[in-house]
């Protein structure tokens, strides 16, 4: 009778573990390790389009100064990429916008300010093959920052 009593003993105090809920820091690390696994994965995609694009471009972009800074600027580079004059970026537009929302994720769950996205009307660009691979290299430029300033995910 002690053995069984042992075994519901041993079941009932280790059940609380194996079934908790995630905590808030892990959460904020697995949000962490996702939003850069899908920075990653949108370089790689850029790199797919590069044999497709002309020479190098020199482009600058805002510093990561936090969550709400990367946030703003992910909705930007999104909007720039919503365009219905090419199919070429519609994967990379995806991606900045998946990456976006989980920033925006993130942010709420550390309590940071987060503006709402405003909507925006498509435009018509006057060169957009240049414009497109402009946004393209300002998107690759950002996104290959993200990793060593990964500490800014941390903060608002």
């Amino acid at each position: 009778m002690c053995i069984p009593m042992a075994l519901l003993f041993i079941f009932v105090m280790a059940a609380p573990e194996c079934t908790s809920l995630p905590t808030n820091s892990d959460s904020i690390r697995n949000n962490i390790h996702n939003i850069l696994n899908i920075a990653q994965i949108t370089l790689v995609h850029i790199k797919k389009l590069k044999n497709k694009a002309p020479p190098q471009i020199e482009v600058s972009t805002p510093p990561i100064n936090g969550l709400t800074g990367i946030s703003l600027y992910l909705e930007h580079l999104d909007n720039e990429l919503q365009s219905p004059f090419t199919d070429l970026l519609i994967q990379i537009q995806a991606d900045v916008s998946s990456l976006d929302r989980r920033v925006r994720s993130l942010a709420l769950m550390m309590d940071c300010p987060i503006q709402d996205k405003p909507s925006v009307e498509p435009r018509e660009p006057l060169f957009p093959d240049s414009e497109h691979y402009v946004t393209l290299a300002k998107v690759q430029h950002y996104l290959e920052n993200l990793p060593p300033n990964k500490d800014k995910l941390k903060v608002c």
